[in-house]
């Protein structure tokens, strides 16, 4: 109650600590995309969320929805200097090193960058992503067939604890690359070189002699690879988990029986299970439904 008017007092939301209450308790459970909407209601709303945005330590679709427009991405990162984890996935039909290049730039601190698909960045991003971002460990890298020989060992020379990274149908990228990046980055956990015809045994081995802790392995649609580099990768990896060697016709039971033996997950299954599946497919009785 005022002492003086007799009417009860007003509390505004705004009338909250700002850094102690609203970011750090109630922002924090609302989606970006719905701050950023909030700030077109005053200008201290928009003073408010540009004080929490420049926090924010996670940038990713779950936060700002399956799509954002280029104007919201520039505005939410334009300040911050903190990301730790970054996603532009549901940026990729747009997103070029002209938007990407400052974020990377002024957070030093990145450790999780996922730029899968985005296909209008060059390897100028990954360059300077090795460059400004030394404790890189993990990156997603899967469908940018921009990225070369030169910027992967760029990113080998300067973020050697590495632990994750999805090449995917990333195809300029042959076994020299690959080795190098073995060599540089021992800390390897999981490593995806899928879809890629240049991939030998000669990059597979040279991961397995190197990369000891390697835990995932995905080498799905690598034609060129043999058993001879499968054998070598249930050798030198004794924490290996999981095996995709779909579509390896040249990878065959010989050297998978060996991992199977320690339970690492393999995603084809052996031929007597192949069999089986087949022979209760030929003969699986016709049924006639009728209505």
């Amino acid at each position: 109650m005022d002492p003086k008017t007799g009417e009860g007092s007003k509390f505004h939301l705004l009338d909250l600590p700002w850094e102690d209450v609203l970011i750090s308790h109630v922002f924090c459970y609302l989606p970006i995309r719905q701050l950023v909407s909030l700030q077109r209601v005053s200008k201290q709303f928009c003073s408010l969320v540009q004080a929490y945005l420049s926090n924010c330590r996670t940038f990713d679709k779950q936060q700002v929805g399956p799509h954002i427009p280029k104007e919201a991405f520039c505005s939410i990162l334009k300040d911050n200097k903190v990301v730790q984890n970054l996603s532009v996935h549901n940026c990729c039909d747009w997103i070029t090193d002209t938007e990407l290049l400052p974020v990377i730039g002024q957070n030093q601190h990145l450790q999780r960058v996922d730029l899968q698909g985005c296909v209008r960045l060059s390897r100028h991003t990954l360059v300077a992503l090795s460059l400004s971002c030394p404790q890189l460990q993990e990156l997603g890298l899967a469908h940018c067939e921009w990225v070369d020989s030169l910027s992967l060992r760029s990113l080998a020379d300067h973020c050697g604890g590495l632990r994750a990274i999805n090449l995917t149908a990333c195809r300029q990228l042959k076994d020299e690359a690959i080795c190098y990046l073995a060599r540089k980055c021992v800390a390897l956990r999981s490593l995806s070189v899928a879809v890629n015809a240049n991939i030998t045994g000669e990059s597979v081995e040279e991961v397995a002699k190197n990369c000891r802790e390697l835990e995932h392995l995905d080498l799905t649609g690598c034609l060129r690879v043999q058993n001879d580099a499968i054998r070598t990768v249930a050798e030198y990896c004794p924490k290996l988990c999981s095996l995709k060697v779909n579509h390896c016709h040249n990878v065959t039971e010989t050297s998978l029986g060996l991992l199977r033996k320690r339970n690492v997950e393999i995603d084809v299954e052996p031929p007597l299970m192949r069999a089986l599946v087949r022979h209760h497919m030929v003969n699986m009785p016709y049924i006639n439904l009728q209505i």
